[in-house]
């Protein structure tokens, strides 16, 4: 895939509006597993994942992932390949974590299955207006 189409994005407005809200909120998990909002740590978090039977690296990736990445959809930086990442993080979250506790309820996958959602849609159409991307490929 050429640097173009990776950037290649639409005018729209609703695109904005997904991008900066799936950001902030995937931002803010990848933030809390660092340590923020209370959250545990890089230690604590790799452990408590391992303890769920992910291996380290993946748990690694994911903080990475969630924290970079999420910091990137609200900017509208390599939105294409960003929204990828994470919405395979949801597919993991999802089928290691969340499914056994079904849609809704303590621990459902509701949530991310709507970030699953807007990012597969985000993987199709693009950063929208007011994006790095598309001031890059301009």
């Amino acid at each position: 895939m050429s640097l173009n189409k990776l950037l290649r994005t639409s005018d729209s407005w609703s695109l904005l509006l997904v991008r900066v809200s799936v950001g902030i909120v995937i931002c803010a998990h990848g933030l809390q597993k660092l340590g923020y909002f209370g959250g545990g740590g890089w230690d604590g978090t790799i452990q408590f994942m391992t303890s769920m039977g992910i291996p380290a690296f993946v748990a690694a990736l994911v903080i990475i992932g969630e924290s970079f990445g999420g910091a990137a959809l609200v900017i509208g930086l390599l939105t294409r390949f960003c929204a990828a990442a994470i919405a395979m993080i949801m597919l993991g979250a999802i089928a290691l974590v969340h499914a056994k506790n079904g849609l809704l309820g303590q621990g459902g996958f509701e949530l991310p299955l709507v970030i699953l959602g807007s990012c597969l849609g985000l993987m199709l159409a693009g950063g929208g207006k007011w994006s790095v991307d598309r001031m890059i490929q301009k």
